[in-house]
């Protein structure tokens, strides 16, 4: 087990109609005017925002809005936020809605508390940020783990950049989560929320070096839990405690425990898609489930053992099966492929046994495999320019198990189409 730090500050509130408690929150960490900011027009007619605002006004609690975040938040709504607050002497953040209105809440309080900055420069990494202004979180989508994450993820829509900042100043006070709040979403949303939530944990799965067995343990039942839950949920969205197991797994996909006591993460599929994000303004777990196949496929050799594990302990692939099935009529075109190469070992067949069953896993909950099928066909300038915006916002390189440059990126891109 390698050393690390484990730093999760959030107070949670779980369970139903506990967005009811969010003034006397609000006044414990010392907030006495709040912007509420929010995305589209479903948290004012499900009358959330209202119930936001009664709660505040009980414990006394002044208060501004500001609605219009967009998935893949965008810079220009961060600078309108954090204009508002400044006119408004607010003090205290609360973000009602998913990751994307967290994230851009999470922008506005960097802000806010260094005035003197252009707030955009802590994501283009040319300084680190120094102070934020607290924050709480009424969650209302499981997805991206912002909620009790150190991450916010911004779009600079004049450039096309889409750009992560982390620091443990931005962690929010505290987060609101009533599973019941998530029933609302449509099937789309929460199935790309289910993958999101499995590729914050897979990200950290799959590296190089040995990985303590309870990070393991924890890591492999939440996968397999999610994926349970995930197929409830595409069948019965109003399954109640299959919508609050997804909504606590989105908090511990992203909040460190899953990383904890291994070599490092990897962090190469985020960063493929931040760049599809930024310049086709696609779903963000949508477009994880298209590029993820193409890169484990890329990669699987450079980091054999934990594909293998992944295949038998998340997957399910038995070993003695995957033999038969090669000594037989292949039953995928990954085995396919594979029956092909005489080279192939037992264990990398198992390995693309399990990418196998992964992508057959997204197709079951209507998610896209590749771009094509997520709607988009990059030209092969566009493929250039995706590589390169990668390569820029990682500084040369990415990954753990296998260190991608530039070709390799590219390559990636070419083989999801």
């Amino acid at each position: 087990m390698f050393n690390f730090n484990y730093y999760t500050p959030t107070k949670v509130v779980f369970g139903k109609n506990t967005v009811e408690q969010v003034g006397e929150l609000v006044k414990q960490y010392g907030g006495t005017k709040v912007l509420i900011h929010y995305g589209g027009q479903s948290a004012i007619k499900s009358g959330l925002v209202d119930r936001v605002k009664a709660s505040l006004e009980a414990a006394g609690i002044g208060h501004v809005e500001l609605g219009g975040v967009v998935p893949n938040p965008h810079l220009s709504k961060v600078y309108e936020g954090i204009e508002l607050s400044k006119q408004e002497g607010v003090d205290f953040l609360l973000p009602v809605g998913g990751g994307s209105v967290i994230d851009s809440a999470k922008a506005i309080a960097y802000g806010l508390a260094e005035p003197e900055f252009d707030v955009w420069d802590l994501y283009a990494h040319t300084r680190i940020p120094r102070a934020s202004l607290p924050l709480g979180a009424v969650l209302t989508i499981a997805a991206a783990g912002s909620e009790m994450s150190d991450s916010s993820v911004i779009t600079n829509e004049k450039t096309g950049q889409k750009r992560g900042c982390n620091s443990d100043l931005c962690r929010a006070k505290f987060a609101i989560m009533d599973p019941e709040l998530t029933m609302t979403l449509p099937d789309y949303q929460t199935m790309s929320g289910c993958v999101d939530i499995m590729m914050h944990t897979m990200e950290r799965y799959f590296t190089q070096g040995e990985v303590p067995d309870i990070t393991d343990a924890i890591s492999e039942g939440l996968l397999k839990a999610v994926m349970k839950h995930a197929r409830i949920l595409h069948d019965d969205p109003n399954n109640y405690n299959s919508r609050a197991e997804v909504m606590w797994a989105s908090s511990i996909s992203h909040n460190g425990l899953t990383g904890c006591g291994h070599q490092g993460s990897d962090w190469s599929s985020h960063r493929i898609e931040h760049e599809l994000g930024g310049m086709f303004d696609v779903t963000h777990g949508a477009g994880l489930a298209a590029v993820w196949p193409s890169w484990a496929s890329y990669v699987y050799k450079d980091c054999l053992g934990r594909f293998v594990k992944f295949a038998k302990d998340v997957m399910g692939v038995d070993p003695e099966e995957v033999v038969k099935m090669q000594a037989s009529k292949p039953a995928n075109a990954q085995l396919v492929e594979a029956e092909t190469d005489n080279s192939l070992s037992r264990d990398e067949l198992v390995a693309l046994a399990g990418i196998d069953a992964m992508e057959e896993f997204f197709r079951s909950i209507d998610m896209p495999v590749n771009m094509r099928e997520l709607g988009i066909e990059p030209t092969e300038e566009q493929i250039r320019e995706l590589a390169l915006g990668c390569e820029a916002a990682v500084g040369g390189k990415v990954g753990s198990a296998k260190v991608l440059q530039l070709a390799d990126i590219e390559a990636i891109y070419r083989m999801a189409l």
